[in-house]
């Protein structure tokens, strides 16, 4: 049998200079920003194909595992209803729908139900499709939703009549698929995109029964490293303008009542003041880091919102507790909390406070959806690496839990095979890198012998906690140990953790990751044949600076999505997201930032040597990162690695960033990849 030949790029060399010093590109010519070029899209065809032979082998194991994941999953599935002024709101999905069908109903047994949105229907005639915000104006009687047809997050927004189930003919096109409603019913406030640069940097305000080219801009922001986006007070009276870089927070606002006054800037934007704001009643609540690392709790009132010296501290900073998140009622507060990288739950009502407590040695927890201030209960998701998703209702008064739904997984699963670990690697440089830890109990020998997927991620403040995953029990169920290592880059151990993984510390997160690896081969916790790493986005140039790094470690590795293309990325503002990225990465037009880039930049890093077996799949529509990133280091690798190993690149030609939209679909890719690893076992 003919061995299959992996494509070859052609070589345009592309001079890049930068501080004096020129880079030569040989691939830059594959970045087209409308994807139609012929020449690429026959390469990344090409790309496709070899994949699909040179995987051949492993295919009747690929489609066994996608039947296996699927067979888990509940066929039939509701959320539980969750009411928000006079109804309840639930979802459906049946047999083989990809997607969801959205109700209200009288009350939570579903009396009178009303169908809002079938999305199956929605996306019958589109190869990707993205269900965005839904909202519901105040009065109930319109629902807004948005769609993505390409996987670009750019979205149409359309308006349909609840009772007479017909769309109004306003259409709100280039948006962030988010809108805000004025207490009016009719007047709504929107984000437009720029379909270049992907950066939403106006907010528009639209009256229903207008054309969209008559909707008036009410604020531009001209900083493009801010994010932007929208949102409504707690008690529904004010509307937010929230500008969000990676160290910087500016707030405006608007009172709800009278929608065609003008914003107003809640208080000076200060560099590196982060902050976030809610309002109940006649009390303001912030999450502030002024003067607080880990931040701290502030209330203000009216009168003093706008002086942050006048803010009063509700609950202090302290060095080892980070303040996450914040949930407010007409008479209890709870405060989202991690300390030693695990969640918990402070509720406060009046001068008192009390946790709630979880048994796990490590876990997943998050506020669910509480919409009524008035309540007395609390909505909490709670998961574990061995305890599928629950849904609990808590009495905030005593923190009894009542369990309102528990994820169905289907087949033989038992909670109590499996088991669970939070173990501390020490770093190079003396830090305690918190690992968790997922295994079969019955296949764990801790002798050298089991193969270890480690995954991990490390950017942005980003958490990976320990959440159960249904599709995860595939690999378990074959042997392996299941590691996420929550590298410095993340918050897992507070805000200092996240910022020594950042800008010129950046390396932090890829020493982390590689010492991790080599304490769970020199525990004789993986196989030293039988490593793997995975990750994706951000956690994809962690894949491409640890296979430059340490190569040797590694037995296969999955880069997704990967952004690789560091120093070229980031030189280029017209790249969708790059400005609001230099706070993460650091501008390379300051040169110490371009060198600190320079040294770990993947693509920029590739040399003669040998690599892992490696599988990298992207999407032709991807906004955050493009195509083009791992298109081009897929052929840099192959023109210099120096081994046999596999080099295999997917690309799907329909999705974007998230990958394949459905319940179903988005399985094969992880299929792919579990069969990928399992393959290189044998």
């Amino acid at each position: 049998m003919t061995q299959p030949i992996a494509p070859i790029a052609k070589k345009i060399p592309h001079q890049l200079t930068t501080h004096n010093e020129t880079r030569i590109d040989n691939y830059y010519w594959m970045r087209d920003d409308s994807r139609s070029d012929k020449e690429i899209l026959a390469h990344l065809t090409a790309e496709n194909d070899y994949c699909d032979a040179m995987l051949a082998p492993q295919k009747t194991l690929q489609d066994s595992l996608f039947e296996e994941l699927k067979s888990r999953i509940c066929k039939d599935d509701n959320s539980v209803p969750v009411k928000d002024g006079d109804y309840w709101y639930h979802s459906e999905v049946s047999g083989d729908e990809e997607y969801s069908r959205y109700y209200r109903a009288s009350d939570n047994k579903g009396t009178n139900k009303q169908l809002l949105l079938d999305v199956n229907v929605l996306a019958a005639s589109h190869e990707h499709f993205e269900l965005g915000d839904m909202s519901i104006s105040p009065d109930d009687s319109i629902l807004s939703y948005a769609s993505d047809l390409d996987g670009r997050r750019i979205y149409t927004i359309n308006f349909k009549q609840i009772e007479s189930s017909t769309l109004i003919n306003d259409v709100l096109e280039n948006t962030e698929g988010q809108i805000v409603w004025a207490n009016n019913n009719k007047t709504v406030f929107y984000v437009k995109k720029d379909p270049q640069t992907l950066l939403g940097t106006q907010v528009y305000r639209h009256v229903l029964g207008t054309n969209q080219s008559d909707d008036e801009l009410v604020y531009e922001e001209e900083d493009h490293s801010f994010y932007m986006s929208l949102d409504k007070s707690r008690d529904e009276s004010l509307i937010f303008i929230n500008l969000e870089s990676t160290e910087t927070s500016d707030i405006w606002f608007i009172d709800a009542n009278t929608p065609m006054d003008e914003f107003a800037q809640l208080i000076d934007c200060i560099d590196e003041h982060e902050y976030s704001v809610d309002k109940l009643g006649d009390t303001f609540y912030i999450v502030s880091n002024h003067q607080a690392t880990n931040f701290k709790v502030m209330t203000a009132t009216t009168e003093t919102i706008f002086d942050v010296e006048q803010w009063a501290t509700k609950i202090e900073h302290r060095d080892d507790v980070l303040i996450e998140d914040i949930e407010i009622f007409n008479d209890y507060l709870i405060i989202v909390e991690r300390e030693l990288g695990q969640i918990r739950f402070v509720i406060h009502r009046g001068d008192t406070s009390y946790p709630m407590t979880f048994d796990d040695p490590c876990y997943y927890a998050c506020l669910g959806d509480n919409p009524e201030p008035s309540s007395t209960t609390a909505r909490i998701y709670y998961s574990s690496l061995t305890t599928p998703g629950s849904l609990f209702e808590t009495d905030l008064a005593t923190t009894d839990r009542t369990l309102l739904k528990a994820q169905k997984v289907l087949g033989e699963f038992n909670s109590d095979d499996y088991e669970s670990q939070r173990i501390f690697v020490t770093s190079r440089d003396n830090q305690q890198v918190p690992v968790s830890l997922v295994y079969k109990k019955s296949l764990y020998r801790q002798d050298g012998t089991n193969p270890v997927l480690q995954y991990g991620y490390g950017a942005y403040g980003i958490t990976i906690d320990p959440n159960f995953s249904p599709h995860t029990l595939s690999l378990l169920n074959r042997g392996f140990v299941y590691a996420i290592a929550h590298v410095r880059g993340s918050e897992m151990l507070g805000r200092r953790w996240y910022e020594d993984g950042k800008k010129a510390h950046k390396q932090n997160t890829f020493n982390d990751f590689i010492d991790v690896s080599k304490h769970l081969l020199a525990e004789k916790i993986a196989h030293p044949q039988k490593l793997f790493a995975s990750g994706g986005s951000a956690g994809g140039l962690l894949m491409g600076a640890i296979i430059n790094q340490a190569p040797q470690l590694y037995r296969g590795v999955g880069a997704h999505v990967p952004f690789v293309d560091v120093v070229t990325t980031m030189l280029d503002e017209s790249i969708p997201l790059t400005t609001n990225e230099y706070d993460e990465w650091g501008n390379p037009n300051e040169l110490a930032a371009y060198n600190t880039i320079k040294a770990y930049s993947p693509i920029d890093n590739v040399t003669a040597q040998h690599y892992p077996n490696l599988l990298v799949t992207t999407g032709l529509h991807d906004s955050q990162v493009q195509y083009f990133e791992p298109m081009k280091w897929v052929a840099k690798l192959r023109e210099c690695k120096t081994n046999d190993n596999l080099l295999v690149f997917k690309t799907d030609m329909e999705s974007g960033h998230a990958g394949a939209s459905g319940r179903f679909k988005s399985l094969e890719e992880k299929a792919l990849e579990m069969a990928f690893f399992i393959n290189l076992c044998d």
